[in-house]
């Protein structure tokens, strides 16, 4: 099972996560266009203040989170990763056209797809670099995967103009990260690296920081499994669970991800305009 699930670069348990993501994604955004763009949801305060509090981010970020992990974890099985991460890439460019003629008001600007393309085609330029690199053990994937955990901590809040270095213990960073090329090429840059230009408004934004290293930690966890014994690990069961319509979805997330939103939007219109 293990060399199978090499071959074909996939374990059937990371698709069955992946579409129950999608499910959860699609209610969430099904319920954004409901709340804000129907008459009926825009008179339900209650619900909307839900949403737009800690109830609403969490499930967001629960949402982002267990997508980004998974992407990481899932690059060992690439063999086109350059290929894999211009198509999402690719992906990313075509949502930010569409809301910037179409919406907008609700533009996405580094997005996550743009995000995910990004943190592919960095992930391979890498690797092809670390290639004659002596093979680590597995101590070292278990650190490298524990550091990029608290790296993602420590720059959880680089969009906000500070590092949290532990609880409590905060650490400002310069003003000219976010102002510097405001409006420019150097300024676009800096935003799509996590020092936002002042101005920058995005309903989608994942900048390269902090969420490189949680993809990162996907990468080392998939490489700490893989190095423990032998990588008989990806041979339990538990790596191949399925539910024949939730592993699906997951085959084709990239799909699913750029046509959900459409479709929930012309739902929307037609049931409760």
């Amino acid at each position: 099972m293990e060399n199978s699930a090499k071959e074909s670069g996939r374990l059937e348990t990371l698709d069955l996560l992946r579409g129950i993501t999608l499910v959860s994604m699609i209610l969430y955004h099904g319920m954004w266009d409901f709340l804000y763009l129907s008459e009926a949801g825009t008179a339900m305060t209650g619900l909307r203040l839900w949403y737009e509090g800690p109830g609403g981010h969490l499930w967001q970020q629960s949402i982002c989170r267990t997508f980004i992990l998974l992407s990481g974890f899932c690059v060992p099985f690439s063999r086109h990763i350059f290929r894999r991460g211009l198509q999402v890439s690719a992906g990313g460019a075509a949502v930010s056209a569409v809301t910037l003629a179409v919406m907008y008001e609700e533009r996405v600007l580094f997005g996550v797809l743009t995000f995910l393309g990004a943190a592919m085609l960095l992930t391979g330029f890498l690797q092809k670099a670390a290639v004659r690199l002596p093979h680590p053990v597995h101590k070292i994937y278990v650190f490298a995967a524990a550091a990029c955990g608290y790296l993602f901590f420590v720059f959880r809040w680089v969009n906000a103009g500070f590092l949290r270095l532990r609880p409590g213990m905060q650490a400002a960073l310069p003003d000219i990260l976010y102002r510097y090329g405001n409006g420019g090429p150097a300024g676009s840059v800096l935003t799509g690296l996590g020092f936002p230009m002042q101005g920058f408004f995005s309903t989608d934004y994942f900048s390269l920081l902090p969420w490189i290293f949680l993809f990162w930690a996907g990468l080392f966890l998939h490489r700490c499994l893989a190095s423990a014994a032998a990588g008989r690990a990806f041979s339990h069961p538990l790596f191949h669970l399925q539910v024949p319509v939730l592993n699906s979805m997951g085959r084709h997330s990239l799909l699913l991800y750029l046509l959900h939103q459409p479709a929930l939007y012309l739902m929307t219109l037609l049931l409760f305009s």
